[in-house]
């Protein structure tokens, strides 16, 4: 598995994490299974918080996949050019 492939990964995990966490989020402010998170002491700001971290590790992972499948194009076309 290369470097792009493990970035892809890492981007898609954190995106669904992100949405999963949303969800829960949405779950608790409706008062649906509000026990079990208050159980696991997480709160909706909590719940928030981790949404938006996931979210904006997703969006750096997937910047940083793209520069660099970027650099290995333009890698690939100086080497047919030489």
């Amino acid at each position: 598995m290369g470097h792009f492939d493990r970035l892809q990964l890492v981007g898609r995990i954190t995106y669904y994490l992100g949405w999963i966490t949303l969800i829960c989020g949405g779950l608790v402010q409706v008062n649906i299974g509000k026990t079990l998170f208050v159980a696991m002491s997480l709160t909706k700001r909590n719940l928030f918080e981790v949404s938006v971290t996931l979210f904006i590790i997703c969006m750096a992972t997937q910047l940083r996949a793209l520069a660099l499948a970027g650099n290995q194009v333009s890698v690939g076309k100086r080497g047919v050019a030489a």
